[in-house]
């Protein structure tokens, strides 16, 4: 809903992402804020922010794969892996990042076509199996190869990330070039529901049958989403890499994915709103309850930090239960009721 007064008179005007002059001053704040946060921040919360920006870029993928196609995808944390090993091995040949990044992210997209496929005949629950398969084959393979491959069970170093010669390895560089990322990622994401893909991806996410007798190739579609919500995972892997400066298989669990599919449930499966909120209120609140265990292990005893320690994850999975029983549609359906409220005001809503 838009405020009174305003109207369009083209379709591009009215399929903008940004319809009002409010709403552009209100993100040109929020990215100026993101701007000077390094200014006022120091190392740790750089390394929260930088963190937060990566799982954001990853979570963009699943709201492709998940929120618009409709094909359920656990294995999100296995494709920002093969991401991460990717870049890893790509830098020891002394490629240059702006190789490096697509590379990764397209070497991560056609792996996830091969657990794409079967999605052609299956769905629901048998589909979570399929890309559960690729996340348990995903350790399986690494250390299967050979050691001088991919590092085996030890891992691979990471050669810093360098722009035209210059080194990003302060935690300040580093935080700016994810910003970065995650801004293009963002434009790409709420892009990408007023395209044309966007629109068939949501046509099958909707109905298959009836997007396949409209002329929608399904099959391709289906495909097109495992590959183009990888690309997104790949990007984030190549910056995991980046950020860790080494690689092993521990970094890349099934409980990342499920901890991925969460967030994008906590914050509603069918809006880039729905990711951007999931991220920051799960990582608030598991880094929330970090520090309040460390301030109880610093003041108190042991014990209870790491019980403190200890409950995190069943908080978060708690939250995760709540999301589903009480608010289906994620914090994203709850800005959007507390906005239409604000623009109607002080008009009583019907």
């Amino acid at each position: 809903m838009l405020p009174t007064g305003i109207q369009f008179s083209t379709y591009t005007g009215e399929a903008g992402i940004l319809k009002t002059n409010r709403a552009r001053i209100g993100v040109l704040l929020i990215v100026i804020l993101l701007l000077v946060a390094p200014l006022m921040s120091g190392p740790y919360l750089l390394g929260i922010g930088t963190q937060m920006f990566i799982t954001l870029i990853a979570v963009y993928g699943l709201h492709v794969t998940v929120g618009m196609a409709g094909q359920i995808n656990i294995a999100q944390s296995a494709f920002v892996g093969v991401g991460a090993f990717a870049a890893a091995k790509l830098s020891s040949y002394g490629l240059p990042f702006w190789v490096v990044l697509p590379l990764a992210a397209v070497i991560t997209g056609l792996v996830s076509v091969l657990f794409a496929l079967p999605a052609a005949r299956v769905k629901g629950f048998y589909l979570a199996l399929t890309t559960l398969a690729a996340q348990v084959l995903f350790p399986i393979v690494i250390l299967g190869l050979p050691q001088d491959w991919l590092g085996g069970l030890v891992g691979l170093p990471v050669e810093p990330l360098k722009i035209a010669g210059y080194s990003m390895g302060s935690p300040k560089h580093f935080y700016y070039f994810t910003l970065a990322l995650v801004l293009l990622a963002t434009y790409a994401a709420y892009n990408l529901h007023r395209s044309r893909l966007g629109r068939a991806l949501k046509a099958v996410r909707d109905n298959d049958v009836a997007a396949e007798v409209m002329g929608v190739p399904v099959l391709r579609y289906k495909i097109t989403a495992f590959f183009t919500g990888s690309l997104f995972a790949g990007v984030a892997g190549a910056c995991t890499a980046w950020f860790l400066q080494f690689v092993t298989i521990e970094s890349f669990t099934l409980f990342a994915s499920v901890w991925y599919l969460g967030m994008l449930i906590v914050g509603g499966l069918h809006s880039p709103v729905g990711a951007i909120l999931g991220v920051l209120f799960i990582t608030f609140l598991q880094e929330g309850l970090h520090e309040v265990a460390t301030l109880v292990m610093r003041s108190q005893s042991h014990a209870v930090g790491g019980a403190v320690f200890a409950t995190t994850n069943i908080v978060l999975g708690a939250c995760i239960l709540l999301a589903l029983i009480f608010e289906p549609r994620g914090l994203a359906h709850r800005w959007s009721v507390l906005r239409t409220a604000y623009q109607l005001w002080p008009f009583p809503r019907q």
